[in-house]
């Protein structure tokens, strides 16, 4: 032989089965707790509630400048690059995220000035989580799971709701849908009637 394979090697290998992750969520029963509980650095409060209401990363609640919040009359939007995939994204939000912004400032100033880095935020997140006696395993990213798991529940549609998430493909929102499909399930069995 002459050093080469006859035969293909990688079309032999099994891939490594990818594992799935649980994407723990909030209820709007926990997330009105929230707000209603203090917080010992407020911004963490305002970014985690509008990361509930808008479903955008923590890289993006941290970066964002006031240039990028748009008033538009009684709309709101922002106008704003993902740091991630680098897709320009338009993107309305409610009136209730808008207001979480604060007092505006100068456009280029931060609009959520002072927010922890990633590997700082999750201490004085997990207080104020149990401060308001949630016993989940929740972290700044939750609120983003939190936001795509209640507009699917509420009927929004997938496709909506990956383009709201900033997905490039329609199959990373799926993942969701088994969080949904549970609660059908236990929708389904919510009433009983005494049957004897």
């Amino acid at each position: 032989m002459d050093g080469y394979l006859t035969v293909d090697l990688s079309a032999k290998v099994k891939g490594i089965p990818e594992e799935e992750s649980r994407r723990e969520h909030l209820t709007i029963g926990e997330l009105n707790i929230l707000a209603h509980t203090p917080c010992a650095i407020p911004v963490v409060k305002r970014a985690a509630l509008f990361s509930a209401l808008t479903g955008l990363r923590h890289v993006d609640i941290k970066l964002m400048t006031w240039q990028e919040v748009i008033e538009d009359g009684d709309h709101y939007r922002l106008d704003f690059t993902q740091r991630k995939t680098h897709g320009v994204e338009y993107m309305p939000i409610s009136s209730q995220a808008y207001q979480l912004c604060g007092e505006q400032l100068d456009g280029k100033r931060l609009v959520f000035e002072g927010l922890p880095d990633p590997s700082w935020i999750s201490k004085p997140l997990q207080r104020w989580i149990q401060s308001a006696g949630i016993t989940k395993h929740i972290t700044f990213h939750c609120f983003r799971h939190t936001y795509a798991t209640l507009q699917l529940a509420s009927g929004t549609d997938i496709y909506t709701v990956s383009k709201m998430l900033g997905h490039t493909n329609v199959r990373t929102t799926q993942v969701y849908t088994k969080v949904v499909d549970k609660k059908k399930e236990d929708a389904a069995n919510a009433i009983r009637i005494d049957l004897e």
